[in-house]
């Protein structure tokens, strides 16, 4: 990541899934960029993560984002910790469930729709409440979504759907925010080095990598720098994308 300009300086951001991977990096390179930082997961990783960034201003929270009391209370708390509501969220919250469409239960199904879709649809209602309700004119709302999003993958009809949705709440939650100040975009990751792809088998993962252009997978810090351009008054005129940050995957 590039050496830290103040991009960011004295933003409040929420970054829910940030006990690793792409949610680890974008807490990494918003603090860099001198964010204050709200860092949530469902796993007490995620006090590891707090514990790695620039600076002191942070702070962990634990919550299932798939569930409205927790999500309610995650942002009430937020507010009460730092004394003011949050004006960015980068959603990196995703899990994956992975069958053959022919095998795959309902319930495994549920459990991918409920936390990535669903997940999102409440982190971008209540962050946006307090925001407008706050007059926050400068609100960012950043939602990862996947790659697999525009093509599918076998295995991952649940994956693929939740994210799809993802890109399409994005887009109208785009629409219906811009009059209160706020913008909202979609990053479509492609192969990530990060736990998610560890259990692809390597004679497959080097198929897809075949298939990338730009000949690798890609860097959770990649992500985050997007994030971080999104976010920024750099960005300020962007909002509804789905923006790609896949080496050129599936072109």
């Amino acid at each position: 990541m590039a050496a830290a300009t103040g991009l960011l300086k004295g933003r409040l951001a929420i970054v829910p899934g940030a006990a690793g991977g792409i949610g680890a990096a974008v807490c990494k390179g918003f603090a860099n960029e001198g964010a204050y930082i709200a860092a949530v997961d469902i796993r007490d990783a995620v006090h590891d993560c707090i514990g790695s960034l620039h600076g002191n201003n942070h702070h962990a929270f634990i919550a299932d984002i798939s569930k409205r009391p927790a999500v309610e209370e995650l942002f009430k708390s937020n507010k009460t910790k730092f004394s003011r509501s949050a004006c960015c969220l980068v959603n990196c919250v995703g899990i994956v469930q992975d069958k053959l469409l022919l095998k795959m239960s309902e319930n495994d199904f549920d459990k991918v729709i409920e936390t990535n879709l669903k997940g999102t649809f409440l982190l971008n209602q209540v962050s946006s409440r307090y925001m407008v309700q706050d007059h926050i004119k400068n609100g960012s709302i950043i939602n990862i979504s996947s790659i697999i999003a525009k093509v599918g993958n076998q295995g991952q009809c649940n994956y693929a759907a939740s994210k799809n949705g993802i890109i399409g709440l994005t887009k109208t939650n785009a629409k219906e925010l811009a009059r209160f100040g706020i913008r909202c975009n979609a990053i479509l990751p492609g192969f990530i080095d990060t736990p998610m792809i560890e259990s692809i088998p390597e004679k497959i993962m080097d198929g897809f990598i075949s298939n990338i252009p730009l000949g690798r997978t890609g860097k959770p810090s990649e992500v985050a720098d997007a994030c971080v351009f999104l976010t920024s008054d750099r960005g300020s005129y962007i909002t509804g994308i789905s923006l790609e940050v896949a080496g050129g995957i599936f072109l």
